[in-house]
């Protein structure tokens, strides 16, 4: 009867030590669409690292948002952001084109630096998608919060429609 009960422990422990790790640490989003190509494809896997820029505190009404150990988001960094403006939720993925400081004009869809909107309010980013045709980044949404940024995405892991992730898209 022990050696069951030592055998249910280990295992509950395990699984609350893999949920609390994925929870705080990690998390695998995939890629519906071929909105990010050509650096993501339909069915990819990706591994975000939810730590990369600090813990996140959500606090959910009982406690303000904030982040331990806090980092700031690079230009150039990759990352997955949420979204909730009525009409579009969920999950996004695009590149940090300016930073807190920065001044951006954007003419045509390009992105300039100096210009005229300002992200020099703390806290706020504006994320480019990688594919200029996939209508879910800043352009359309405006800056977007600290909060939202959920971390840089770190790599595939796999697609879910090839057996690696260097297979060729049919």
């Amino acid at each position: 009867m022990r050696n069951w009960l030592k055998f249910v422990m280990t295992l509950v422990s395990a699984l609350a030590l893999m949920l609390v790790i994925r929870t705080l640490a990690f998390s695998v989003h995939t890629i519906s669409g071929n909105g990010l190509l050509p650096l993501y494809q339909d069915g990819d896997q990706l591994l975000v690292n939810r730590c990369s820029y600090g813990l996140r505190i959500e606090g959910n009404g009982l406690l303000p948002y904030s982040r331990l150990w806090r980092q700031p988001v690079k230009k150039g960094d990759i990352v997955a952001f949420t979204i909730s403006d009525g009409s579009t939720e969920g999950i996004c993925i695009a590149r940090c084109q300016g930073v807190p400081g920065d001044t951006i004009l954007t003419n045509k869809g390009v992105l300039v630096i100096p210009g005229l909107k300002t992200c020099a309010d703390a806290d706020y980013y504006w994320l480019e998608a990688i594919n200029q045709q996939n209508p879910i980044d800043s352009r359309h949404l405006g800056f977007i919060h600290e909060r939202n940024i959920m971390g840089r995405v770190m790599t595939v892991l796999f697609n879910r429609y090839h057996l690696s992730p260097l297979s060729p898209q049919p």
